[in-house]
């Protein structure tokens, strides 16, 4: 009886693994051996020193500030909404109805999502020309700009938050009221119940969600390509100017870059499963 479940567990699962081979474990391999190849089939490692030239460093570090400033602040302010929702005394619907909108902004991304913004705080944006026009604040003479670092930050936040809501909202949830209110009669107050019960056991879904909004970020191509155009050259824009551009076109070095990325990004899915693993006994 149990050979049979375990044959029909197995039977179950073959189309994921099927999917999984074909469009994901295949091409990967195919990267991998792109990257190490001269374009005549020999092997090289000159594609992968070529990630260490200044223009190429230069772009890594570009991704991976504007990935982390958009993960940290997306998780402060999610954070912030969350608590306030949930732990607050909000009605119901409040909560159902930021989840629901979670869900939505958290997919709205590239060319929709780069022309809102532009539109909105763009040069001749609504926002821009009200500020401007009525309360004689001009946003680019003050010094921002769209197509900045700060600006492509701004942007990413708006589907890093919802996310970051989504994903910690389960982990507040597992903050047992009765804990709050056995710190209130042991004395305690409201900000001693968050230093030393409420953040310590949030703090590992915290760390792993800043590690899956960083991933989320770096791997952005849509939204900053739409936006900025080559104005910001992020490695994702980079690696899309090698692999289909008229110019710099080097197929090989473009999947250097890929396997640049998978690196950083396995590295901080890595965190996120760890600390994720680590907060799921707390919350039991």
């Amino acid at each position: 009886m149990f050979a049979e479940l375990r044959l029909g567990e197995a039977i179950a699962i073959l189309p994921f693994l099927a999917f999984a081979v074909m469009f994901l474990i295949l091409p990967t391999l195919g990267l991998f051996a792109t990257a190490f190849s001269d374009g005549q089939g020999g092997l090289t490692l000159d594609n992968i020193g070529a990630l260490f030239t200044p223009q190429i460093l230069r772009s890594f570090s570009i991704s991976i500030r504007v990935s982390f400033a958009s993960s940290a602040l997306g998780c402060l302010i999610g954070l912030a909404i969350a608590l306030a929702v949930i732990r607050g005394r909000l009605p119901p619907v409040i909560r159902s109805t930021l989840l629901t909108f979670s869900g939505v902004a958290s997919n709205f991304a590239g060319i929709p999502l780069a022309f809102a913004f532009l539109a909105t705080l763009g040069r001749v944006g609504l926002v821009t020309i009200i500020l401007r026009e009525v309360f004689g604040l001009d946003l680019y003479r003050a010094g921002f700009n769209i197509l900045s670092f700060w600006g492509l930050t701004l942007t990413y936040l708006y589907f890093q938050i919802p996310l970051m809501i989504l994903i910690i909202t389960p982990a507040i949830d597992g903050l047992k009221r009765e804990w709050s209110e056995a710190a209130e009669t042991l004395g305690a107050s409201t900000w001693q119940f968050w230093r030393y019960v409420g953040l310590p056991v949030l703090w590992p879904n915290l760390l792993g969600t800043l590690s899956l909004l960083f991933a989320n970020a770096f791997g952005a191509i849509a939204t900053a390509y739409a936006l900025t155009g080559s104005s910001l050259n992020i490695v994702p824009i980079l690696l899309y100017a090698q692999i289909r551009g008229d110019v710099l076109q080097n197929q090989q070095l473009g999947a250097a870059l890929a396997v640049g990325m998978i690196a950083i990004t396995a590295l901080a899915n890595v965190v996120y499963l760890v600390v994720r693993t680590r907060a799921e006994r707390w919350l039991k």
